[in-house]
């Protein structure tokens, strides 16, 4: 018995972590852009330059 008071405090502990972590990434602006991130495959990349000359 003393094993599941244990573990169950232990599980409490481990998500108020959790909790804690979320709220910080939140404060923090972790996810202030969820718009880039879906299309930013859909965006053009910069073409590199080519040489004209011929070896």
């Amino acid at each position: 018995m003393l094993i599941m008071l244990f573990l169950i405090m232990l599980s409490l502990i481990l998500a108020l972590g959790f909790l804690l972590a979320f709220f910080w990434a939140v404060r923090t602006g972790q996810f202030d852009d969820d718009y880039t991130p879906s299309v930013r495959i859909l965006l053009d990349d910069d073409q590199p330059k080519r040489d004209n000359q011929k070896d």
